[in-house]
């Protein structure tokens, strides 16, 4: 179910549905499969060896033959090496976080890529826009991984009123409601992560996808606001006992440095305990396991229905799902 928007049109998408860069989880396999179904992929560069991201850009095209894009954290250290390899390959989209991509704009745009940083403030779009940036993520604090402290609800509004380029909302998005909100509020495409972690062609362990189809809306914490670099994640032992140690920076800082080293991985591997199982609030809206290619089409085709309904019909369609709901607990 085909959509055009300045997103769309920008991107070179069927639909305005961006995969979320989940490091060290969004690879080939599932940008490849997102790009496939119409959306655009993201493959998750930060940290990663130049070896790994070239072979991956290479399997994802492999995969298809639709725009593929990849993400540069830029405080990574490696940050300027893989900005230039992203460039020899010619990526169709670049988008970047953890700071400003002013140094590598030009050498994108030379190579004929489209920029699109990830903000999380209005001032911060409003800056992007200035140094040249194609379109904007502007990501709420609902979302897994590494957050700002805006809501999406007030961020998405700020931006679009902030900027004339196109505005892609991010953060607590996992269904076609999500998506027909975020139009509402303005934006003309979406990002979403959490809602691929449980697709097929994501290859985190099964026990993670589990946690995060168990998740309840209470289900998830902020670790890190203490050191300034916050990070939204599942509850589990290890979540718990590093918010428990945050208490006491200057007496713990050694051990939670020790802590964090590879809970990423440990999370991705299977190790649910012990590890970072990074998740968005909306890991309370994934119910199951699908190909990625249905995620997509029920995405867009819940969106689109929900968008064809004036405020009445909507309020009418809201009232029957609340009925429904109260005699299927009464049964």
């Amino acid at each position: 179910m085909g959509m055009n928007t300045r997103v769309t049109e920008l991107l070179g998408i069927e639909v305005p549905i961006v995969q979320g860069a989940m490091a060290r989880i969004a690879n080939a396999s599932l940008a490849g499969a997102v790009s496939e179904a119409g959306g655009l992929g993201i493959i998750a560069c930060g940290g990663a060896p130049l070896a790994w991201i070239e072979e991956q850009v290479g399997m994802a095209r492999s995969i298809t033959s639709k725009p593929i894009g990849a993400n540069v954290m830029l405080m990574d250290p490696n940050a300027g090496a893989v900005a230039e390899l992203l460039a020899e390959l010619r990526v169709d989209v670049i988008t970047t976080g953890a700071g400003s991509p002013a140094n590598y704009m030009q050498l994108w745009k030379d190579a004929g890529i489209k920029v699109v940083p990830v903000v999380a403030s209005s001032a911060l779009a409003a800056r992007m826009e200035r140094l040249g940036a194609d379109a904007v993520v502007a990501e709420g604090t609902e979302a897994g991984g590494h957050i700002g402290e805006l809501a999406t609800m007030a961020l998405i509004p700020a931006v679009c009123d902030a900027v004339s380029i196109p505005v892609i909302a991010a953060g607590g998005i996992a269904n076609g409601r999500g998506i027909a909100a975020a139009f509402a509020l303005g934006a003309e495409g979406v990002q979403i992560g959490t809602r691929f972690l449980t697709v097929d062609e994501c290859t985190i362990a099964d026990a993670y996808k589990d946690k995060v189809i168990k998740a309840k809306d209470s289900d998830t914490i902020v670790t890190g606001r203490g050191s300034g670099h916050p990070v939204r994640c599942l509850k589990n032992a290890f979540s718990r006992k590093a918010r428990k140690l945050e208490d006491d920076l200057a007496a713990n800082g050694d051990e939670l440095e020790a802590m964090y080293v590879g809970s990423l991985v440990r999370a991705i591997d299977g190790d649910v305990d012990n590890g970072t199982m990074m998740a968005g609030q909306s890991a309370a809206l994934v119910y199951e396991r699908k190909a990625a290619a249905q995620v997509v089409a029920e995405l867009m085709a819940e969106a689109q229905a929900l968008g064809a309904l004036d405020l009445s019909a909507l309020a009418a369609a809201n009232a029957r799902r609340e009925r429904a709901r109260g005699a299927s607990s009464a049964q």
